[in-house]
C-alpha cells in the first residue's frame, strides 16, 4: 500500500513540470458519512455520522484533475434499529471514527474552471466522476456496563492475540459530483463517494460466535468484557451466541460512503510581465 501511495503521489507532483497551462485548486468540504455492513444489511435506518474532507487538485486540462486529500468520518450502528427480528435479538452495536488519506483522478464531463481572471472560456458547472485509492484508520468501540471498550483488542470472534484484524486498511474510492463556478477563483463542489473495502471488520462483526472459553483463554483480565461484548443477546433474554452460529455475514465486506458539499478555490498561475 505504501508503494502504491508513493507512486501515486509522485505522478501527482510530476504534472507540475510536464504539462502546460495547469493550475492548483483547494477545497474544504463537510457533510455526512453513511455506514453499510453487518449492522445494516437490510437498509435499516442508521443515523449518519459527520464527515469532513480537504483536497488539493492539480488540473491537467479542463477535463482531468489529479487530487490528493485527507478525510475523516464518524460512523455508528445498532441492531436495535434493524427491521430483522434475528438482528434485533443479536443486540450488537458499534461506533468508530475514520481517518483517511487518498489519491485520485477526477474527470469533468464538461470543460470547467480552466479560464484566466480576464475572461471565461469554460462552462460554469459540470458533473464529474472520481476514482481513487485510499488508506484509512478505524477503531470500532462499544459501551459495556458503563465503559467504552475498543473491540479489536478483545478478539470478540475468538481471534488469538496477534491475529486480530488490522486497524489500518486500504479502500477503493468511486463516486461523482457537481462543480459549480461562482467566479474565476471560487466555486462550489457537491460530491458523493463510496469506499469499497477488502475486509468485513469495520464494525467488528464478520464470522461466527466463538466459544467463550476460547475467548477467555486469549484475553486474560479482559475476558469478562470480551465475552460480554461478543454475545449481547443475553441482555435481552435471548441465547443466540452458541459456538459456530452465524454472528455476521463474512461473504459481504463492509463499506462507507461520504456525502459532502464545500467550497473550491482556484489558484491561478502568475506570469512575469513582458518588458
Amino acid at each position: 500500500m505504501r508503494n502504491i501511495l508513493l507512486l501515486s503521489c509522485l505522478a501527482f507532483l510530476a504534472t507540475t513540470n510536464t504539462t502546460k497551462a495547469q493550475y492548483w485548486e483547494v477545497s474544504g468540504m463537510g457533510g455526512v458519512t453513511v455506514y453499510h455492513g453487518d449492522l445494516a444489511p437490510d437498509f435499516s435506518m442508521q443515523a449518519p455520522g459527520a464527515a469532513g474532507s480537504f483536497f488539493v487538485r492539480r488540473n491537467v486540462d479542463p477535463r482531468v484533475s489529479l487530487r490528493i486529500g485527507a478525510s475523516f468520518g464518524t460512523i455508528s450502528a445498532s441492531d436495535e434499529n434493524s427491521i430483522n427480528e434475528y438482528n434485533k435479538a443479536r443486540n450488537l452495536n458499534f461506533q468508530s471514527t475514520i481517518f483517511e488519506g487518498s489519491v485520485g483522478l477526477e474527470f469533468n464531463f464538461l470543460p470547467f474552471h480552466h479560464h484566466s481572471q480576464k475572461g471565461r472560456n469554460s462552462n460554469q458547472f459540470t458533473p464529474y466522476l472520481v476514482a481513487g485509492f485510499g488508506v484509512f484508520h478505524h477503531n470500532p468501540k462499544a459501551n459495556y456496563k458503563g465503559s467504552l471498550y475498543e473491540l479489536q483488542p478483545l478478539g470478540t470472534e475468538g481471534q488469538a492475540p496477534g491475529q486480530e484484524y488490522s486497524l489500518i486498511q486500504p479502500a477503493l474510492i468511486i463516486g461523482g459530483g457537481i462543480k459549480i463556478d461562482i467566479n474565476s477563483e471560487w466555486g462550489i463542489v457537491i460530491e458523493g463517494a463510496t469506499r469499497i473495502l477488502f475486509f468485513d471488520y469495520l464494525d467488528d462483526i464478520a464470522g461466527e460466535y466463538a466459544d467463550p472459553r476460547l475467548i477467555a483463554s486469549h484475553r486474560g483480565s479482559l475476558a469478562s468484557a470480551a465475552i460480554g461484548l461478543a454475545d449481547r443477546s443475553g441482555e435481552l433474554g435471548q441465547n443466540l451466541g452458541r459456538p459456530g452460529r452465524q454472528r455476521g455475514d463474512s461473504k459481504t465486506n463492509d463499506g462507507y460512503t461520504m456525502f459532502t458539499i464545500g467550497i473550491l478555490y482556484t489558484m491561478h498561475q502568475s506570469h512575469c510581465p513582458t518588458w
